[in-house]
């Protein structure tokens, strides 16, 4: 019964990990397209791009550490 709760849990942790990714690599791919466009980018556009790559690139090493599969 314990082994089936952990299971359980693992699965809906799992599940929004991967959600979480896809919304920051969106976020990032978008950013980094907006900085491309911008002529003259100011600092704080440059910082907030920066950050959120971090997080993109924190949860993939989340999820390759977890072993979970993107592709379903």
């Amino acid at each position: 019964m314990l082994f089936r709760r952990k299971e359980w849990l693992r699965k809906e942790f799992d599940e929004k990990l991967i959600t979480q990714l896809n919304r920051f690599k969106e976020q990032w791919q978008q950013e980094k397209s907006l900085l491309d466009k911008c002529f003259d980018p100011s600092e704080e556009v440059v910082c907030q791009t920066k950050i959120t790559e971090a997080k993109y690139i924190f949860l993939l090493r989340e999820a390759k550490q977890r072993r979970i599969s993107l592709r379903r």
